[in-house]
């Protein structure tokens, strides 16, 4: 079974420094809705795994989130294809848990849940964190430019000098299945 793992704002959708609140600040990046549907047409299993620290910061609640997701799950349908789950940490950076990236835990819960070995699994990210937390569970990190990612290259071009870059998730699928 293929299997990817994919952060959700700015990879999936647009990202913002003020946090995506709503759905209706949910906006999907060109192309990503239809790479995501590529992926199901090839075969790939599809997951979501993000931090969502708005909630603990009190910028929107769970109702709110699962609204987005909601919607992307609509827009997705509109497309043909679906996501197999949609992971995510409520929690701040001074929680102290587990799964808000870097740290491992989402990725290995996703792990669990599918019953599958995370060294064969793509994480697609746009930030450090992503790529650490898929870095420490042996998976393999990818990083695009869009969201956080061109920042992540100016910022940690060191850290990051040896993972695969590309303009976008729509890029990365294309480049990937042909």
């Amino acid at each position: 079974m293929k299997f990817i793992i994919l952060d959700r704002d700015g990879v999936i959708n647009q990202d913002s420094d003020d946090y995506v609140k709503s759905p209706e600040e949910f906006i999907p990046i060109e192309g990503s809705l239809s790479a995501i549907a590529k992926l199901k047409q090839a075969g790939y299993r599809v997951v979501v795994a993000t931090n969502q620290s708005g909630i603990a910061r009190g910028f929107y609640d769970l109702d709110t989130l699962h609204r987005m997701h909601d919607k992307l799950h609509r827009l997705l349908q509109n497309e043909g294809a679906h996501l197999d789950g949609i992971f995510y940490c409520p929690h701040g950076p001074d929680d102290l848990c587990h799964c808000r990236k870097p740290k491992p835990g989402m990725y290995q819960d996703i792990a669990k849940r599918f019953d599958i070995d995370l060294s064969d699994v793509t994480v697609v990210g746009d930030s450090l964190r992503d790529l650490q937390a898929a870095i420490t569970v042996h998976a393999k990190p990818v990083l695009v430019r869009t969201g956080k990612g061109e920042r992540t290259i100016k910022n940690h071009a060191d850290e990051i000098n040896e993972i695969p870059v590309y303009d976008s998730l729509a890029d990365y699928v294309d480049s990937t299945i042909k």
